[in-house]
């Protein structure tokens, strides 16, 4: 709001009366409901101060202004690091990959890590030797290959990935090997996720990907909500289905209601509930003013978590999504927010699992949907 425009209406008195509420008139004692305080009670606030005082309120906003231009240059140099550590990181993510569809297989060296009640048991299943002195596993287990269903045990395991999973995508998930994340440079941000594929029965394409464009600058109609990187727009890609092997479509028969053939069944091809649809995002129209409609706007916002959650949490720490021990993190982390909620009032809002997961916001005068992509543990206090 600009002061210097709120002030061009009334005195001291006329802020008491806008702060007069209900039919009675009963004044609000700002001091003891600081909460009650609403932006149109500020706004009225500041108009009543003498000039000078909004002078130095415009000052303030200023300086405001420019802490918030500082803040965008720091989370630039952040992305900037991040991309720095992603590439120290690949090739951990390349081992594992190797490992969990069984192209390597981990020496003794590789594999010194204790897993709770279950090394012992392992070491009773070893009976003898090969020729070549390494140790022989009796049962099936020699013949399993790497670690499996690896990534499908993820999607089954994590609320946000089942809620999207449909009945018939369980079978190309097993063919699913890996998932890799690769950041946009030069001066754009984003990232890429890519999907590979083993040889399947459904498309012919190894490696389906799906990128995310994200900016880092405070949007000129609420500059002070700036909270860090925001996906803002996502593109996915072209699926090479085999022919009768769309699972994100589905035929239904329905009953003709109008005109010449009332009554006649008819077989329509509808949407089909599939992972695979995130791959076919809707377009959000390049017109930043445009309107986005409610469904595509919710849509397009649980794309946009969903993607922001693989980036950050999923493809990072995989082998803890597979062994539970993530999810039960974060159960833990819910239990111990519920318990801290008794102790404050019913209006305090915020949680762990707020600070867990992205944030979705749509901007003012804009139905658009977007997401904080910032890491919350990093948000500066």
């Amino acid at each position: 709001m600009d002061v210097e425009k709120a002030a061009g209406k009334g005195d001291s008195s006329s802020s008491e009366e806008d702060m007069e509420g209900g039919e009675e008139g009963e004044v609000i004692d700002l001091g003891t409901f600081p909460h009650a305080m609403t932006s149109m009670m500020a706004g009225a606030h500041v108009a009543s101060l003498p000039y000078k005082v909004r002078r130095r309120v415009k000052a303030l906003k200023k300086l405001q202004m420019e802490a918030t231009e500082l803040e965008a240059k720091f989370y630039q140099e952040v992305y900037a690091l991040e991309i720095k550590y992603h590439k120290l990181h690949s090739p951990l993510y390349a081992k594992r990959a190797a490992i969990t569809d069984g192209n390597h297989e981990p020496t003794d060296v590789e594999a010194e890590f204790p897993l709770a009640d279950t090394d012992s048991e392992d070491e009773d299943k070893i009976t003898e030797l090969n020729e070549d002195g390494s140790k022989k596993e009796e049962g099936t287990e020699k013949e399993l290959k790497g670690v499996p269903s690896f990534w499908l045990t993820i999607f089954q395991t994590e609320e946000m990935l089942c809620e999207v999973f449909g009945d018939d995508d369980e079978i190309i998930m097993e063919s699913l090997h890996d998932i890799t994340l690769a950041f946009d440079e030069a001066d754009s941000m984003g990232f890429t996720l890519s999907f590979h594929f083993h040889p399947n029965d459904f498309f012919t394409n190894t490696i389906l990907t799906k990128h995310y464009s994200m900016k880092c600058k405070p949007d000129k109609d609420d500059p002070f909500g700036f909270e860090g990187p925001e996906i803002y727009k996502c593109e996915g890609c072209k699926i090479n289905w085999k022919e009768g092997k769309n699972v994100t479509v589905k035929q239904v028969k329905k009953k003709v209601k109008k005109g010449k053939d009332k009554g006649k069944i008819v077989t329509k091809e509808v949407k089909a509930e599939s992972f695979f649809n995130f791959f076919s995002p809707p377009a959000i129209p390049e017109d930043p003013e445009a309107d986005v409609d409610d469904e595509t706007q919710m849509y397009l916002q649980q794309d946009f978590q969903i993607g922001h959650f693989l980036r950050e949490r999923v493809v990072p720490r995989a082998v803890l999504f597979y062994t539970g021990e993530e999810q039960e993190s974060e159960e833990e982390s819910d239990e111990e927010g519920d318990e801290e909620e008794e102790e404050v009032d019913d209006d305090d809002e915020g949680s762990d699992e707020d600070m867990d997961r992205p944030k979705l916001k749509a901007r003012k005068g804009k139905n658009r949907p977007v997401v904080d992509g910032s890491n919350p543990e990093c948000k500066q206090q």
